[in-house]
């Protein structure tokens, strides 16, 4: 399965999907101790390797980060050569003052924002589908 690529397919058929919890994003030098079964994601720079969090988890490992973040999935199996997909729904969430860090992954794509932000961004996705 190769994934979607018709841009006005997929937007209209994301359907965004709002995970339960608060997300953090830290950074840490190695995965050492850590179990990756409680790892979200993780990705390896240069400078460090970043892992998305549980919240919960990131208080347990006692690691630092900055700020709560809601973990929305668009459901649509997009492809990871669909062209403008990720231009257009960031646009629409920065029209609506609205920051998002994505994460592609082989079938969906993964928006996190602002905790407080979540609500007004499911809205603003879902406008999309009518």
């Amino acid at each position: 399965m190769s994934g979607e690529k018709d841009l006005k397919q997929l937007l209209k058929s994301m359907k965004p999907e709002l995970n339960a919890g608060n997300y953090v994003f830290c950074q840490v030098e190695n995965l050492g101790n850590i179990n990756l079964d409680i790892v979200e994601m993780f990705f390896r720079e240069k400078e460090a390797i970043t892992l998305i969090l549980k919240k919960e988890t990131a208080d347990l490992l006692q690691l630092e980060y900055s700020v709560l973040m809601a973990w929305i999935t668009l459901t649509v199996h997009s492809s990871l050569e669909a062209v403008g997909l990720t231009a257009a729904f960031s646009k629409a969430l920065s029209d609506n003052g609205i920051s998002c860090n994505v994460v592609a992954a082989y079938y969906h794509d993964h928006i996190f924002v602002n905790e407080k932000d979540a609500k007004k961004a499911i809205e603003v996705l879902n406008s999309f589908s009518n």
